[in-house]
C-alpha cells in the first residue's frame, strides 16, 4: 500500500491545512479542513481504511503526542479534501482538542484539527491502515480504541511524515 500527500514547494504541508489556514478553512480559529490523501496499491481483501494523524514532536512541548485526527471505516480509495463535508461515509474519532473542550464541541473534538506547531517546524505522522473489516466503533471513539480494534485486522499500512511550519 502507498499513501501520498502533496506538499508545497518548500516540502511542507500547505498552509491552508495548518496554522496559517485562511478563515474559510477554520472553525473557532482552528484549521479544520483536511488535506487530500492519495491511496494506492491497497491489498485484496481490504474492506475499509483507517487514519491516524499524530504529532510526536509535541512531546517536548506538552508532554505527550498530540492526536490531530483519527478516522475509521472509510471506503477504500483516495481521501478527499474536507472529508467532513463530503459524501464519503466514515466514523470520526476524538482528537486531542478533547482535553480542552471535552464533550462540548464535537465539531472540533471529532474532526481534523490541522497542525499548529508552537515552537518550530514539526513532523506530523500520517498513517493509513488497510483493514479487513468494518470496525465496531462509534463517533467519538478514542485512539486507544482504534488501536485495539485494529489488532488482527490490518492487512497493510503506510506512514508519511508531513512537516508543518510554525512561522
Amino acid at each position: 500500500m502507498k499513501v501520498s500527500v502533496t506538499l508545497d514547494n518548500q516540502g511542507l504541508l500547505p498552509d491552508k491545512y495548518a496554522k496559517f489556514a485562511p478563515a474559510e478553512y477554520r472553525l473557532e480559529d482552528n484549521p479544520v479542513v483536511n488535506f487530500p490523501i492519495a491511496v494506492s496499491d491497497v491489498p485484496a481483501g481490504t474492506e475499509t481504511l483507517a487514519i491516524a494523524f499524530i504529532d510526536y514532536d509535541a512531546i517536548p512541548v506538552g508532554g505527550f503526542p498530540w492526536i490531530h485526527w483519527t478516522v475509521a471505516n472509510l471506503p477504500v480509495g483516495d481521501v478527499p479534501e474536507n472529508l467532513t463535508t463530503s459524501d464519503v461515509p466514515f466514523v470520526p474519532g476524538t482528537n486531542s482538542m478533547y482535553s480542552i473542550f471535552k464533550h462540548s464541541k464535537p465539531e472540533i473534538t471529532q474532526s481534523y484539527i490541522g497542525p499548529m506547531p508552537p515552537d518550530q517546524t514539526h513532523d506530523y505522522t500520517l498513517t493509513v491502515y488497510a483493514v479487513d473489516t468494518t470496525l465496531d466503533l462509534t463517533p467519538g471513539y478514542f485512539f486507544n480504541e482504534l488501536r485495539k480494534d485494529l489488532v488482527g485486522h490490518v492487512l497493510a499500512e503506510d506512514s508519511v511524515e508531513l512537516p508543518a511550519r510554525s512561522e
